[in-house]
């Protein structure tokens, strides 16, 4: 059974940081690329960054370039997403998706950044 699992979100003061995590289990994390979305109350869900099953190539948002990055661990199944200078319009439920034709979702994990 595939499981993706998110956590380390919370709430955090404007300009505050955060490390997200997304554990997975019951696949070979190694190949599939990963992605962190985001969804905001109203709002459809977007994609944030992304990083292929290496870790070698990532992409980021234009709205987080230089303050977001991500990254993964394949010895470890982990997925991580490094948050800083965060924002109030950062606020949003974060998901992890694994794969591309075939996909994975894990819950999310609420992240509130106050002003």
């Amino acid at each position: 059974q595939v499981q993706v699992v998110e956590s380390g979100g919370g709430l955090v003061q404007a300009g505050g940081s955060l490390r997200l995590s997304c554990a997975t289990s019951g696949i070979i994390f190694s190949n599939y690329p990963m992605g962190w979305y985001r969804q905001a109350p109203g709002k459809q869900r977007e994609l944030v960054a992304r990083i292929d099953n290496s870790g070698d190539t990532t992409n980021y948002a234009d709205s987080v370039k230089g303050r977001f990055a991500i990254s993964r661990d394949n010895r470890n199944n982990t997925g991580y997403l490094q948050m800083h200078s965060l924002k109030p319009e950062d606020t949003a439920v974060y998901y992890c998706r694994l794969g591309i034709l075939t996909t994975y979702w894990g819950q999310g994990t609420q992240v509130t950044v106050s002003s």
